[in-house]
């Protein structure tokens, strides 16, 4: 039986992982692809924990790209994170003609549509599986699975850091801060959790997720991110009153005019699966128009849901190793030379329902000015209510439901509420999503 040879750059808790469902898996994989799959050499910050870790027939190195040059190792797998060295390792490997398997979504993001260009120009593939939404087969469903399909629209829990938070939030009844510093604790939040907590590595999923869902370029920069940073408990409890939870969903939709791509806290029916995803999984909702809804649930992140995908696209790599280059599956499921141009949509052109929750004074008169305001900007109220302010019982609390309306409208309107003087505090916004 033939061996394929793999060189492993980085062996923190991902690439440990990966290491150990190797070696535990490795009939089974053996039985899936009729080859045998060997770690023969890795690269680690320390070579003499990492040596120990994973035994003596592996040589380790400490310069990654000492394990691209090795002229033992048949396929890469980048496990260091980064745009800069990861990028120069792997261009470097497609231009050897060694496939490399990624879990690196920033690069994915930020470089993707180059490194694709260029492996398909060498002869060689790369492959990303787990650089989105942990051990879900997501792009694995939207670029084979779903194929048939033209896909309408995906939204998704892809932040688990983010969920367990909001989840956190609403069974505790605690601040933003007192849940960002249990996920700190336990391990779910980085000491510096910017990159989750403002929605950033959500919208770099949604850029590769759009992409392979509509045939057209990667393109992070034109998502619109919003974090969680200025949720409140009010409106985690108002929203469940109301039978919504909030989530903080990355979606993006198929319209007339263009694509939507969008990251921000959401307003969920509490009657919808989404809405009942708690703690740091991740869940992804596919629209098809021949299929329907398909639901994609599981681990979002961890060393061996994420080791999971990892393989799962290694051994893809090895299956079609000898097979011609025409055959595989284009790394953004379409013909590169037939990605679509159609533009991403400004955030003020995208339509959705709103919650909006403003503390007023509790005085004539002040229904009607709200009421007013949102007419001029052809904003329709579906619903009002009054509730008391927990805030040093200070005024009450009107929540507004608004039937589908411009964010530009919402926007204006908003600004010159904010400008009443019965309006104690800046409104509180939120999108609602009906799945």
């Amino acid at each position: 039986m033939k061996t394929v040879r793999v060189g492993l750059v980085g062996v923190g808790t991902v690439g440990r992982g990966v290491f150990e469902v190797l070696q535990r898996n490795r009939e089974e994989i053996s039985r899936r692809t009729g080859r045998e799959i060997v770690v023969v050499s890795a690269s680690a910050r320390n070579v003499e924990k990492a040596s120990k870790f994973l035994g003596s027939q592996v040589k380790v190195y400490q310069d990654p790209l000492d394990v691209v040059r090795d002229e033992n190792v048949d396929i890469v797998i980048e496990l260091i994170g980064g745009t800069t060295t990861a990028r120069v390792l792997i261009e470097e490997s497609v231009a050897l003609l060694k496939p490399v398997v990624t879990a690196n979504k920033a690069l994915i993001a930020e470089f993707g549509n180059e490194l694709f260009a260029q492996a398909k120009a060498n002869g060689s593939v790369v492959a990303y599986e787990a650089a989105v939404a942990g051990g879900i087969p997501i792009i694995k469903a939207l670029r084979e699975g779903l194929a048939a399909n033209r896909i309408d629209s995906v939204a998704g829990i892809v932040n688990g850091t983010t969920n367990f938070i909001l989840s956190e939030m609403r069974d505790k009844g605690i601040s933003f801060q007192e849940a960002l510093t249990d996920a700190q604790r336990l391990g779910y939040a980085e000491a510096d959790p910017t990159f989750d907590i403002e929605g950033i590595d959500a919208g770099q999923k949604l850029a590769i997720i759009a992409a392979v869902s509509f045939g057209i370029s990667i393109q992070p920069q034109k998502v619109y991110c919003e974090g969680i940073t200025n949720l409140t408990e009010a409106d985690i409890r108002a929203a469940e009153d109301f039978g919504y939870r909030v989530k903080l969903l990355a979606i993006t939709k198929r319209r007339a005019g263009g694509f939507e791509m969008r990251v921000h806290p959401t307003l969920v029916s509490n009657k919808c699966v989404i809405a009942s995803v708690d703690g740091p999984m991740n869940a992804v909702l596919v629209q098809g128009d021949a299929v329907g809804p398909t639901l994609y649930y599981g681990a979002g992140a961890g060393a061996e849901p994420t080791a999971s995908a990892v393989i799962a696209d290694l051994i893809d790599v090895v299956r079609l190793q000898e097979a011609d280059m025409t055959t595989h599956v284009p790394h953004l499921a379409f013909q590169e030379e037939r990605l679509s141009e159609v533009p991403i949509l400004d955030m003020g052109e995208v339509e959705s329902c709103f919650y909006l929750r403003l503390r007023v004074r509790d005085e004539p008169g002040v229904l009607s000015d709200i009421a007013g305001i949102l007419a001029d900007y052809s904003v329709s109220i579906e619903a009002m209510r009054q509730r008391e302010s927990h805030v040093n019982d200070e005024g009450v609390d009107i929540v507004i439901f608004t039937h589908k309306t411009k964010e530009s409208s919402i926007n204006h309107a908003s600004e010159k509420i904010s400008a009443l003087e019965a309006i104690y505090d800046t409104p509180a916004r939120l999108r609602i999503e009906a799945f």
